[in-house]
């Protein structure tokens, strides 16, 4: 099978390296807003991303994946690009400890050594990095990034959008509101709103941009 990464940046060496590291598939090129026209770039077709269309109609086994770290931009352009669930491949490194009972969507990117026990759920376009922990019966949400070696605890719910920053904790049966930021290193022991942003041990929000209507 052929993969088309989408994002061609520091994240996208990350995913290629999942590619190379499973047996099947393999790299056919990047598209990126840096290239202006299609080109062939070490034997790969490096070209904007308004290609995407033309790449899939001329290519037979192809599929994509975002390499994209942020959750915002990742949102927008699957958006942009409209393209149906069965375009997109999810990348799962040969070293990350999956459970047979946790559910992945599709077009999510699980990195080296990282850990999602039993019942967890993720959704769609997230990225579990390098070393991460997911525990029995988390649920993330869609576009979700948990950040290297960032844990989250039995039963956390973390909602779409949200990033866990690098080194973080969340204790269990815990909610993280949706587009909310972890800072690297905090340590979360209650719930926390949407559209916010929390740091240290214990953590505390230091930014709050939801607003309750109705």
């Amino acid at each position: 099978m052929n993969i088309v990464i989408i994002g061609h940046g520091g994240h996208s060496k990350v995913v290629s390296d999942i590619i190379l590291a499973t047996e099947g598939i393999q790299v056919l090129g990047y598209l990126d807003h840096k290239y202006k026209t299609k080109e062939v770039i070490n034997n790969f077709i490096c070209a904007p991303i308004s290609e995407v269309r033309e790449i899939k109609e001329n290519n037979d086994d192809v599929r994509f994946v975002m390499a994209i770290g942020d959750n915002r931009v990742r949102k927008e352009i699957i958006e942009t690009l409209d393209l149906s669930s069965d375009d997109f491949i999810s990348l799962l490194h040969p070293t990350a400890s999956i459970s047979s009972s946790a559910k992945i969507g599709y077009g999510t990117v699980v990195m080296p050594n990282a850990v999602i026990n039993a019942d967890a759920v993720i959704g769609c376009h997230s990225i579990i990095n390098s070393a991460a922990i997911v525990e029995h019966d988390c649920y993330l949400g869609d576009f979700v990034h948990l950040c290297p070696n960032s844990t989250l605890a039995g039963a956390v719910k973390v909602e779409s959008g949200c990033m866990i920053g690098s080194g973080a904790t969340i204790i269990p049966n815990k909610t993280i509101g949706e587009w909310t930021v972890v800072g690297a290193g905090a340590t979360v022991i209650d719930h926390l709103p949407r559209n916010s942003k929390a740091v240290g041990t214990p953590a505390r929000i230091i930014e709050n941009h939801y607003i309750k209507t109705g």
